[in-house]
């Protein structure tokens, strides 16, 4: 003791286990002391994680798990599968320098992405990495893959009327084009079935006024589908002007028949269709 109350420490004196608070007499706390002191230079030595400041979401970055003290000999190879925590892994390399390791991920989900502290199979651990990945893609915006919720929609594509209609234009062009071709044999049809519907028809099977009459009006609407509406009212000045002899003599058989004569006799359809078809200088109606 010192005047003043202080104490002065010798040489030889046991300070140092005094100043830790262990005594000469219990080594064992020496020990521990040590074990505890070696493992926080161990936690203090750890690879640290290098990273992006500001992680994409969907885009490839890289992470590196470097060894900063250069008289610690480099970490090993992580034991890693596909993914680091929520980020999954696309790559793994050593750095060039050799003193980690190189890692390619990609952050599919946004928000906070931990990486747990991977063991490195040498008693030492990583430390956690925590990254926030934004979502810098609106809700209900234009969806792109990710999250989102219930408010991400598809975007929505009104239909292309406007180019649809030009492929819309070849069929078109052919539906036209078979109208107009069934337009133009529209006349033709006509008079071929008015020459079936007479030919059944005449001569008549009876002389009674009915089978007469129906008679006549096929023959005048065989007329009317060849000349026109026109024949309807032709008479035998008409027939022989335009060189239709058989017709003449088809209207004057059924005026005779209707007065109960025989003479004219009926003619015969065949010598009446062919005059018809003698007649090509003059237009079909349409």
């Amino acid at each position: 003791m010192v005047a003043g109350g202080g104490s002065v420490i010798g040489v030889g004196s046991g300070w140092p286990s005094a100043w830790l608070g262990f005594h000469r007499r219990n080594p064992s706390y020496q020990k521990t002391a040590v074990l505890v002191l070696t493992g926080c230079l161990s936690v203090m030595a750890a690879p640290v994680w290098k990273a992006p400041a500001q992680p994409q979401l969907g885009e490839l970055m890289v992470l590196e798990l470097r060894e900063e003290d250069p008289s610690t000999p480099s970490p090993p190879r992580p034991t890693v599968e596909d993914r680091l925590g929520p980020l999954h892994l696309r790559s793994m390399e050593p750095l060039r320098d050799g003193r980690g390791w190189r890692f390619q991920v990609q952050a599919l989900e946004p928000g906070l992405a931990m990486i747990p502290a991977l063991d490195l199979g040498n008693g030492q651990r990583s430390p956690e990495l925590r990254l926030w990945v934004p979502r810098n893609i609106p809700y209900g915006g234009p969806w792109m893959g990710f999250g989102g919720g219930n408010e991400d929609r598809l975007p929505a594509s009104p239909f292309p009327w406007a180019w649809a209609s030009l492929l819309l234009m070849p069929p078109l062009g052919l539906i036209a084009w078979v109208l107009i071709l069934w337009q133009k044999g529209s006349a033709r049809r006509r008079l071929h079935h008015a020459v079936q519907a007479f030919q059944k028809q005449w001569p008549p099977k009876d002389r009674g006024r009915g089978t007469l009459d129906a008679a006549h009006g096929l023959g005048r609407d065989l007329l009317v589908a060849r000349f026109g509406e026109a024949a309807r009212a032709w008479g035998p000045a008409d027939f022989q002007s335009r060189d239709l002899r058989p017709w003449d003599l088809w209207a004057k058989s059924l005026d005779a028949a209707r007065f109960g004569q025989t003479e004219p006799p009926f003619p015969p359809p065949e010598p009446l269709v062919a005059a018809l078809d003698a007649r090509n200088g003059e237009r079909v109606p349409r």
